[in-house]
């Protein structure tokens, strides 16, 4: 048997490679959308694609089943509830997929989603430990789906979280030697507390898994929709991409524009959208611009402040172009006007102030503090770790809620490490804020190391 996970760190999303190496046959499972490199190796190993699963509609970013399927003719598989705008093999509880001695076993597990499955894998049919259980989203090492997403769409996550329970219930009926292959790692916010191991067993989430304890249901489902981070604004749309027949990945390329085709695009309303880092970003950038860093969880970010539906501009390191269109495209950009080429008149950027620990100290107490704002989740404010006079409003929340930002004094905006501050900061000034609006170099790290003594 080979298989074989593909670890995306940016989204903390792993696709998984499952095949017979005697006969050559293999089924992919929640492959990103820009699936060339797994595909390549498939090819490489001489493998034959039949199948491509996907275990949910993915939320968190466009799987790639309509871009595997279209490169190899496999038919693309979902739990038996799902509901496609293309065709599909419903896959229903107990069915196997055999592909040759190796065979895959699908597990109806809800909760996450009403549609969400598991899959056994077995080496050999008859083996009575399987090998290992490609999870999804259901259980991940350390936490378990979360239940709450699908709220917009009429489902309640305390019906969910029944039907959560039930299926962690079910998995934990496998013997503990049966290895775990989760969706996710650290970072997803589909989850609250999913650990960075990229795979575990039944007995260890037994043993170790908050969620996994002897407990009932109501119990249960309080547990794990407590503290729950706000979700990214783009997962809806993102869900509800999964069920389309979209465009394929790459089907049309995006340009790079000369400063007049630039302007045009920003004339008719597109958002420029700057990937570089934050202190390049405050040395100069175009006005209006709102600062994604490519370094660090760039997508999801983006896709946090941002609507899937807003034309874009990008504004990229030198030659990382290709890897930020890429990156879009992951979790449904498909709006991209072009990329700002590298012949800006330098009358047209502007810079913005980034402040540092000890001069934010000194301002707070002088005779005119300016305001801060606090933009991390809720649980990195534990244990008494903010500034006491800040506001706090999560990044994820800020779109919605601009009009609770202080307006009556400058402003100042932090994070953990001055990669959301300097997002949230643009963001803000894009909004038109009514002062003038810096972020916290290092962000509350900076501002909570020992101070030097004289």
């Amino acid at each position: 048997m080979l298989m074989r996970q593909y670890y995306l760190e940016c989204l903390s999303q792993a696709s998984y490679l499952v095949a017979d190496e005697g006969t050559g046959r293999a089924i992919i499972v929640d492959p990103r959308r820009d699936p060339g490199e797994l595909l390549a190796e498939c090819a490489a190993l001489g493998l034959t694609v039949e199948g491509v699963i996907n275990t949910h509609f993915h939320a968190d970013f466009v799987a790639g089943h309509l871009e595997v399927a279209a490169a190899t003719g496999a038919w693309i598989g979902y739990g038996r509830r799902a509901d496609t705008e293309y065709p599909v093999r419903r896959l229903a509880e107990g069915e196997t997929i055999a592909l040759g001695d190796v065979t895959l076993t699908v597990l109806e597990t809800p909760g996450h989603t009403p549609e969400s499955i598991s899959i056994v894998v077995r080496e050999r049919a008859a083996d009575p430990v399987p090998y290992g259980v490609l999870t999804g989203d259901t259980l991940f090492v350390g936490d378990v789906g979360r239940p709450d997403l699908l709220s917009s769409v009429g489902v309640t996550a305390q019906e969910l979280g029944g039907m959560l329970y039930r299926s962690i219930r079910r998995l934990m009926e496998l013997p503990d030697e049966v290895r775990v292959f989760p969706g996710h790692g650290a970072g997803s916010s589909c989850g609250k507390s999913l650990s960075a191991e990229r795979q575990s067993t039944i007995g260890a989430q037994r043993r170790d898994n908050y969620a996994c304890a002897p407990m009932g249901e109501r119990e249960f489902v309080a547990l794990v929709t407590e503290g729950q981070k706000a979700a990214p604004g783009y997962f809806a749309f993102a869900a509800a991409l999964n069920k389309r027949q979209r465009p394929l990945f790459g089907a049309a390329p995006v340009p790079t524009l000369e400063w007049a085709d630039a302007q045009a695009a920003r004339a008719a309303g597109a958002t420029v959208l700057d990937a570089r880092d934050a202190d390049a970003f405050a040395a100069g950038h175009l006005p209006g611009a709102v600062n994604v860093p490519l370094e660090g969880r760039f997508a999801e970010t983006a896709g946090t402040v941002l609507s899937p539906d807003t034309p874009l501009l990008l504004v990229v390191p030198p030659g990382r172009a290709d890897e930020a269109v890429a990156r879009l495209a992951r979790v449904g950009f498909d709006t991209l006007r072009g990329v700002l080429g590298p012949q800006v008149p330098a009358g047209e950027w502007v810079g913005v102030p980034r402040v540092e620990a000890a001069e934010l100290r000194a301002a707070l107490a002088g005779e005119a503090p300016p305001r801060v704002l606090d933009v991390r989740n809720p649980g990195e404010r534990e244990g008494g770790a903010y500034l006491p006079e800040a506001v706090h409003i999560p990044l994820a929340e800020l779109p919605a809620r601009l009009a609770e930002v202080p307006a009556d004094r400058p402003l100042v905006v932090h994070c953990a490490g001055g990669y959301r501050s300097s997002v949230a900061a643009s963001l803000l000034r894009r909004a038109g804020v009514a002062v003038p609006v810096s972020d916290l170099r290092g962000g509350y790290a900076a501002w909570a190391a020992p101070q030097p003594t004289a």
